[in-house]
Parts: structure tokens; sequence; C-alpha cells
């Protein structure tokens, strides 16, 4: 599946309405294309975390125009299904992400900011 707007179809399909009562949500998920226009944008939406995500957002549920009431957690499984095949959970993303020294470069800023942070001399001993 591709655009949101195929998601909103099968939606429809799935519990009726019309597309635009689904539109939201399916474009939520994919708002990520703003950062990387291929499939990489789904790391940030489309796993278990990303769908309880969709429900703080927008709701436990969505009243479509029909006046059915649909749980917004439905649609968002059926999204990530749609587009993965499965649910991953976020920590499925990360195991795929390929360490770059850069990532892992701290910076001891409390050292800087911190006027009360305890110097540490070369034999362990507070000055």
């Amino acid at each position: 599946m591709g655009h949101c707007y195929h998601h909103a179809l099968s939606s429809v399909r799935k519990w009726g309405g019309q597309a635009e009562d689904y539109l939201p949500l399916h474009k939520w998920f994919d708002e990520s294309k703003e950062i990387t226009a291929d499939f990489r944008h789904r790391a940030l939406r489309h796993h278990a975390q990303g769908i309880f995500e969709l429900e703080r957002t927008f709701g436990a549920t969505i009243a479509l125009s029909t006046g059915r009431v649909v749980p917004v957690r439905l649609i968002g499984e059926q999204h990530v299904l749609e587009d993965l095949g499965f649910i991953p959970s976020f920590a499925d993303w990360v195991r795929c992400i390929r360490p770059a020294p850069w990532m892992g470069r701290a910076q001891p800023v409390h050292k800087l900011v911190d006027p009360f942070a305890a110097e540490v001399s070369a034999d362990g001993a507070t000055p």
C-alpha cells in the first residue's frame, strides 16, 4: 500500500463510512515522509508504540460519518499491517539501525554547566 488515501479506502471497505473519515489518521502515520521520502520514514510511527501514539493523539475511537464508532487502534493496526505485513515493535526497527561513531559521542556537558560538579583528579580524589 502506498498512499494514505488508499489506506482510507481500505478502512471504508472494512468499517464503512467515507475515506475522509479515516484520512487524518492515515496521514498521521505518513507525515514522517517529510523527513525521508522512502520506506525508512516508517521507523518513526509504523510499530506497536506508534499505534498507541495514534490512539493518544486521536482518542480511543472515532465516529464515522455514518454514526458508527470504530476503535482507533484497529485503524492503526490495519495501516501498519498493510504496509509491513506484521506489527513490529520499535525495538525491531532499532535493531536494524547500523550504529555509526557519531551516534555514541556524548559530551560531558555537566562539567560545563553544573557549578557543583565535582572535579576528580587523576588519583580519583576530589580537589
